[in-house]
Protein backbone atom coordinates (compact mmCIF):
# COMPACT_ATOMS: atom_id res chain seq x y z
CA UNK A 1 0.00 0.00 0.00
CA UNK A 2 2.99 2.33 0.04
CA UNK A 3 2.18 5.28 -2.27
CA UNK A 4 -1.00 3.53 -3.45
CA UNK A 5 -2.90 6.81 -3.37
CA UNK A 6 -0.08 9.01 -4.66
CA UNK A 7 -0.33 11.22 -7.75
CA UNK A 8 2.90 13.03 -6.97
CA UNK A 9 4.62 14.22 -10.15
CA UNK A 10 1.73 13.32 -12.46
CA UNK A 11 0.82 15.81 -15.19
CA UNK A 12 -2.85 16.75 -15.01
CA UNK A 13 -5.17 18.85 -17.20
CA UNK A 14 -8.39 20.13 -15.61
CA UNK A 15 -10.94 21.94 -17.76
CA UNK A 16 -12.89 24.65 -15.98
CA UNK A 17 -10.39 24.51 -13.13
CA UNK A 18 -10.65 28.21 -12.41
CA UNK A 19 -13.87 28.04 -10.38
CA UNK A 20 -16.49 25.89 -8.68
CA UNK A 21 -16.02 22.14 -8.68
CA UNK A 22 -13.14 22.46 -11.14
CA UNK A 23 -11.26 24.68 -8.72
CA UNK A 24 -11.70 22.02 -6.05
CA UNK A 25 -10.39 19.34 -8.40
CA UNK A 26 -7.36 21.37 -9.48
CA UNK A 27 -6.63 22.18 -5.84
CA UNK A 28 -6.86 18.55 -4.77
CA UNK A 29 -4.34 17.48 -7.42
CA UNK A 30 -1.97 20.36 -6.64
CA UNK A 31 -2.09 19.64 -2.90
CA UNK A 32 -1.41 15.96 -3.67
CA UNK A 33 1.81 16.78 -5.51
CA UNK A 34 0.65 16.73 -9.13
CA UNK A 35 1.50 19.28 -11.82
CA UNK A 36 -1.66 21.01 -13.04
CA UNK A 37 -2.65 22.83 -16.22
CA UNK A 38 -6.01 24.60 -15.98
CA UNK A 39 -7.91 25.08 -19.25
CA UNK A 40 -10.69 27.67 -19.12
CA UNK A 41 -12.21 30.59 -21.00
CA UNK A 42 -11.37 33.11 -18.27
CA UNK A 43 -7.59 32.87 -18.50
CA UNK A 44 -6.79 35.75 -16.09
CA UNK A 45 -8.87 34.11 -13.35
CA UNK A 46 -7.34 30.75 -14.14
CA UNK A 47 -3.88 32.23 -13.89
CA UNK A 48 -4.71 33.57 -10.42
CA UNK A 49 -5.71 30.08 -9.36
CA UNK A 50 -2.60 28.49 -10.89
CA UNK A 51 -0.36 31.07 -9.22
CA UNK A 52 -2.01 30.35 -5.86
CA UNK A 53 -0.74 26.75 -6.05
CA UNK A 54 2.92 27.77 -5.97
CA UNK A 55 3.29 26.77 -2.31
CA UNK A 56 2.69 23.11 -3.23
CA UNK A 57 5.95 22.84 -5.16
CA UNK A 58 4.78 21.58 -8.56
CA UNK A 59 4.35 23.12 -12.01
CA UNK A 60 1.14 25.04 -12.67
CA UNK A 61 -0.26 27.02 -15.57
CA UNK A 62 -3.50 28.26 -17.10
CA UNK A 63 -4.25 28.08 -20.80
CA UNK A 64 -7.19 29.82 -22.50
CA UNK A 65 -9.55 27.32 -24.07
CA UNK A 66 -13.20 27.05 -25.10
CA UNK A 67 -13.79 23.30 -25.14
CA UNK A 68 -16.89 23.67 -27.32
CA UNK A 69 -14.62 24.87 -30.17
CA UNK A 70 -12.29 22.13 -31.42
CA UNK A 71 -9.95 24.73 -32.97
CA UNK A 72 -9.58 26.30 -29.53
CA UNK A 73 -8.84 22.85 -28.11
CA UNK A 74 -6.15 22.33 -30.76
CA UNK A 75 -4.51 25.62 -29.82
CA UNK A 76 -4.58 24.60 -26.16
CA UNK A 77 -3.07 21.23 -27.12
CA UNK A 78 0.02 22.98 -28.46
CA UNK A 79 0.44 25.02 -25.28
CA UNK A 80 -0.16 22.06 -22.96
CA UNK A 81 2.54 19.99 -24.63
CA UNK A 82 4.93 22.90 -24.55
CA UNK A 83 4.43 22.89 -20.78
CA UNK A 84 4.22 19.10 -20.20
CA UNK A 85 6.29 16.43 -21.95
CA UNK A 86 3.38 14.00 -21.55
CA UNK A 87 -0.08 13.83 -20.00
CA UNK A 88 -1.10 11.41 -17.24
CA UNK A 89 -4.57 12.63 -16.27
CA UNK A 90 -7.31 14.48 -18.13
CA UNK A 91 -10.25 15.77 -16.08
CA UNK A 92 -13.16 16.99 -18.20
CA UNK A 93 -14.96 19.21 -15.75
CA UNK A 94 -16.01 22.35 -17.66
CA UNK A 95 -19.75 22.60 -18.08
CA UNK A 96 -22.71 24.93 -18.38
CA UNK A 97 -26.42 24.65 -17.62
CA UNK A 98 -29.70 26.40 -18.35
CA UNK A 99 -33.09 27.06 -16.76
CA UNK A 100 -35.08 27.09 -20.00
CA UNK A 101 -37.86 24.62 -20.77
CA UNK A 102 -37.28 22.66 -23.97
CA UNK A 103 -40.41 23.91 -25.78
CA UNK A 104 -39.68 27.50 -24.71
CA UNK A 105 -36.12 27.41 -26.06
CA UNK A 106 -35.96 29.96 -28.90
CA UNK A 107 -34.52 28.21 -31.97
CA UNK A 108 -33.03 25.64 -29.58
CA UNK A 109 -30.25 28.07 -28.74
CA UNK A 110 -29.88 26.85 -25.15
CA UNK A 111 -30.07 23.21 -26.22
CA UNK A 112 -27.13 23.59 -28.59
CA UNK A 113 -25.15 25.88 -26.27
CA UNK A 114 -25.26 23.39 -23.40
CA UNK A 115 -24.71 20.26 -25.49
CA UNK A 116 -21.79 21.88 -27.32
CA UNK A 117 -19.95 22.27 -24.02
CA UNK A 118 -21.22 19.46 -21.80
CA UNK A 119 -21.11 16.67 -24.41
CA UNK A 120 -19.27 17.83 -27.52
CA UNK A 121 -16.67 19.62 -25.41
CA UNK A 122 -15.86 16.38 -23.60
CA UNK A 123 -15.55 14.61 -26.96
CA UNK A 124 -13.31 17.38 -28.33
CA UNK A 125 -10.95 17.15 -25.37
CA UNK A 126 -10.69 13.37 -25.41
CA UNK A 127 -10.29 13.20 -29.19
CA UNK A 128 -7.32 15.60 -29.08
CA UNK A 129 -5.63 14.71 -25.79
CA UNK A 130 -6.17 10.95 -25.58
CA UNK A 131 -4.20 10.55 -28.82
CA UNK A 132 -1.13 11.84 -26.95
CA UNK A 133 -1.77 9.48 -24.06
CA UNK A 134 -2.04 6.54 -26.47
CA UNK A 135 1.14 7.50 -28.33
CA UNK A 136 3.14 7.94 -25.11
CA UNK A 137 2.41 4.36 -24.09
CA UNK A 138 2.33 5.24 -20.40
CA UNK A 139 -1.34 4.57 -19.73
CA UNK A 140 -3.24 7.24 -17.85
CA UNK A 141 -6.61 8.29 -16.52
CA UNK A 142 -9.51 10.20 -18.07
CA UNK A 143 -12.13 11.44 -15.62
CA UNK A 144 -15.36 13.01 -16.83
CA UNK A 145 -17.30 15.11 -14.34
CA UNK A 146 -20.97 14.46 -14.96
CA UNK A 147 -23.89 14.68 -12.53
CA UNK A 148 -26.52 12.56 -10.86
CA UNK A 149 -28.68 14.43 -13.37
CA UNK A 150 -27.41 11.83 -15.82
CA UNK A 151 -29.19 9.16 -13.78
CA UNK A 152 -32.51 10.83 -12.97
CA UNK A 153 -34.51 13.94 -13.87
CA UNK A 154 -34.62 16.08 -10.76
CA UNK A 155 -37.38 18.63 -10.17
CA UNK A 156 -37.64 19.53 -13.85
CA UNK A 157 -40.81 21.59 -13.41
CA UNK A 158 -39.17 24.13 -11.09
CA UNK A 159 -35.67 23.78 -12.49
CA UNK A 160 -35.87 22.87 -16.19
CA UNK A 161 -32.49 21.86 -17.59
CA UNK A 162 -33.19 19.47 -20.50
CA UNK A 163 -29.90 19.72 -22.43
CA UNK A 164 -27.90 19.35 -19.22
CA UNK A 165 -29.66 16.14 -18.19
CA UNK A 166 -29.32 14.80 -21.74
CA UNK A 167 -25.62 15.64 -21.99
CA UNK A 168 -24.77 14.10 -18.63
CA UNK A 169 -26.60 10.86 -19.44
CA UNK A 170 -24.75 10.72 -22.77
CA UNK A 171 -21.41 11.30 -21.05
CA UNK A 172 -22.09 8.31 -18.79
CA UNK A 173 -22.58 6.04 -21.79
CA UNK A 174 -19.70 7.63 -23.71
CA UNK A 175 -17.45 6.94 -20.72
CA UNK A 176 -18.39 3.25 -20.73
CA UNK A 177 -17.66 3.03 -24.44
CA UNK A 178 -14.29 4.77 -24.16
CA UNK A 179 -13.26 2.48 -21.30
CA UNK A 180 -13.41 -0.36 -23.81
CA UNK A 181 -11.66 1.46 -26.66
CA UNK A 182 -8.85 2.92 -24.55
CA UNK A 183 -8.35 0.02 -22.17
CA UNK A 184 -5.95 -1.62 -24.61
CA UNK A 185 -3.61 1.32 -24.01
CA UNK A 186 -3.76 1.15 -20.21
CA UNK A 187 -5.99 4.23 -20.04
CA UNK A 188 -8.87 4.15 -17.56
CA UNK A 189 -11.99 6.19 -18.26
CA UNK A 190 -14.47 6.99 -15.49
CA UNK A 191 -17.14 9.49 -14.50
CA UNK A 192 -17.55 11.21 -11.19
CA UNK A 193 -21.20 12.19 -10.79
CA UNK A 194 -21.69 14.86 -8.10
CA UNK A 195 -25.01 15.54 -6.51
CA UNK A 196 -25.74 18.82 -4.74
CA UNK A 197 -22.26 20.31 -4.63
CA UNK A 198 -21.34 23.97 -4.14
CA UNK A 199 -20.48 25.60 -7.47
CA UNK A 200 -21.37 28.61 -9.57
CA UNK A 201 -24.67 26.89 -10.39
CA UNK A 202 -25.93 27.34 -6.79
CA UNK A 203 -27.62 30.61 -7.67
CA UNK A 204 -29.97 28.86 -10.10
CA UNK A 205 -31.33 26.34 -7.58
CA UNK A 206 -34.94 26.74 -6.42
CA UNK A 207 -35.86 26.70 -2.74
CA UNK A 208 -37.27 23.20 -3.12
CA UNK A 209 -33.77 21.93 -3.95
CA UNK A 210 -32.37 23.50 -0.81
CA UNK A 211 -35.20 21.95 1.22
CA UNK A 212 -34.32 18.57 -0.28
CA UNK A 213 -30.78 18.87 1.06
CA UNK A 214 -31.95 19.88 4.52
CA UNK A 215 -34.77 17.37 4.92
CA UNK A 216 -34.12 14.30 2.76
CA UNK A 217 -30.48 13.94 1.73
CA UNK A 218 -28.84 11.48 4.18
CA UNK A 219 -25.77 13.72 4.69
CA UNK A 220 -27.93 16.88 5.02
CA UNK A 221 -25.38 19.17 3.35
CA UNK A 222 -23.95 20.23 0.04
CA UNK A 223 -20.77 18.56 -1.11
CA UNK A 224 -17.62 20.60 -1.62
CA UNK A 225 -15.48 20.83 -4.73
CA UNK A 226 -12.43 19.55 -2.89
CA UNK A 227 -14.36 16.35 -2.06
CA UNK A 228 -14.99 15.76 -5.77
CA UNK A 229 -11.29 16.48 -6.25
CA UNK A 230 -10.36 13.82 -3.69
CA UNK A 231 -12.41 11.27 -5.61
CA UNK A 232 -10.58 12.23 -8.80
CA UNK A 233 -7.20 11.88 -7.08
CA UNK A 234 -8.16 8.36 -6.02
CA UNK A 235 -9.20 7.38 -9.56
CA UNK A 236 -5.93 8.77 -10.96
CA UNK A 237 -3.76 7.03 -8.35
CA UNK A 238 -2.41 3.46 -8.42
CA UNK A 239 -5.25 2.50 -6.07
CA UNK A 240 -7.72 3.31 -8.86
CA UNK A 241 -5.88 1.54 -11.66
CA UNK A 242 -8.45 -1.27 -11.98
CA UNK A 243 -11.50 1.02 -11.93
CA UNK A 244 -12.72 1.85 -15.42
CA UNK A 245 -16.04 2.35 -17.18
CA UNK A 246 -17.63 3.36 -13.89
CA UNK A 247 -19.99 6.17 -12.97
CA UNK A 248 -18.83 7.02 -9.45
CA UNK A 249 -21.59 8.84 -7.59
CA UNK A 250 -20.70 11.40 -4.90
CA UNK A 251 -24.05 12.82 -3.83
CA UNK A 252 -24.38 12.60 -0.04
CA UNK A 253 -26.79 9.67 -0.51
CA UNK A 254 -29.42 11.62 -2.44
CA UNK A 255 -29.99 9.03 -5.17
CA UNK A 256 -30.72 6.27 -2.67
CA UNK A 257 -33.69 8.27 -1.34
CA UNK A 258 -35.43 8.00 -4.70
CA UNK A 259 -35.65 11.77 -5.11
Amino acid sequence: MQDAFSVKGKNVVVTGGNRGIGHGIATAFAQSGANVAILCRNAPKGKEVADSFSEYGGKYTCIACDISDIDSVRRAESEVFSFFDHLDVLVNNAGVATTTEFMADDELKEWHRVLNTDLNGVANMIYIFASHMKAAGLGGSIINISSIGGEFIGNSREHPNPPYFTAKAAVHHFTRYLAVELGDYGITVNCVAPGMTHSDLDKDLPQSALDLVDNIMPMHRFGEGIEIGAYCVFLASPAGNHVTGSVCVNDGGLLCTGC
